[in-house]
């Protein structure tokens, strides 16, 4: 069964989605990070900014087919296309379809309105679904 993670009170969503895909990385999981358009293209510049010593390769739906299939962590609106992977990241208002396929699910919830609303909509699913949750509070720990 998937173990899915809740990690909320993040100011700095993108930023904290760098240091966490920083960490797994280090760790060698092949990550999916799912979201709009516009939040992966921001999340795509994040990690080529976000730290001087550190390059995490990773690719987005634009690239070739062949890129994707190499890179470790893949940025994709689709959540479809997000396969082969160990562990899929949350970044979008909606449950993604598939999440139950992936090892791993974090949930990446920001501390707005619209970002709690959403996340307490997905939470409730899957809870239905009778899946155990864990949650983090942000406020309350270092970052990953």
């Amino acid at each position: 069964m998937t173990r899915i993670e809740f990690h909320f009170n993040t100011t700095e969503r993108l930023q904290y989605a760098c240091r966490l895909l920083r960490k797994a990385h280090a760790r060698a999981l092949r990550v999916g990070v799912l979201g709009s358009e516009a939040t992966l293209r921001q999340l795509d510049a994040a990690l080529w900014t976000f730290s001087e010593i550190d390059f995490l390769p990773h690719s987005s739906a634009a690239d070739a087919q062949e890129v994707q299939d190499a890179s470790p962590i893949r940025l994709h609106a689709d959540p479809l296309q997000l396969r082969g992977l160990d562990v899929l990241v949350n970044l979008g208002d909606e449950v993604p379809q598939g999440f139950d396929k992936f090892e791993r699910l974090i949930e990446i919830v920001a501390t707005d309105d619209h970002g709690r609303m959403t996340a307490r909509q997905r939470w409730r699913h899957y809870t239905a679904q009778g899946y155990d949750l864990l949650q983090h509070d942000l406020s309350k720990t270092a970052a990953p």
